[in-house]
């Protein structure tokens, strides 16, 4: 048995009432009826302002060795995968680490990402 020590961080944007998200999410308004323009712009108004605004943020997010993510923040379609969907960034994601997406419904994915995210249940 390997005995090496792995080092596990979760940073996530809340609202003090413990929302990083509101209801109603589409492909139009990602983060759902979020009280803004749909797209997050109050809540995560810190990643819009670059990493200049916010260093030790970006720095973290740009070291980090692999993401997790639900699937809702992957994108919105329900159920069944019925149609080919990359991610709410497209070819283009913020992420250059691989990337974990939590679902029951298990898909494959083809992409220009740096690791196209991994589908697991």
């Amino acid at each position: 048995m390997t005995t090496g020590k792995g080092k596990v961080t979760c940073d996530l944007t809340i609202s003090v009432d413990g929302y990083s998200a509101g209801l109603d999410q589409t492909e139009q308004r990602p983060f759902g009826d979020d009280g803004g323009d749909g797209w997050g712009d109050k809540l995560h108004a810190w990643f819009a302002e670059g990493p200049a605004e916010h260093p030790a943020e970006f720095a973290r997010m740009m070291t980090a060795k692999a993401f997790i993510m639900g699937r809702n923040m992957f994108g919105p379609v329900r159920g069944e995968w019925d149609r080919q969907w990359k991610g709410w960034w497209g070819d283009n994601p913020p992420y250059h680490a691989p990337v974990f997406v939590l679902t029951h419904p298990t898909r494959a994915i083809r992409s220009r990402w740096t690791a196209a995210p991994r589908f697991t249940s």
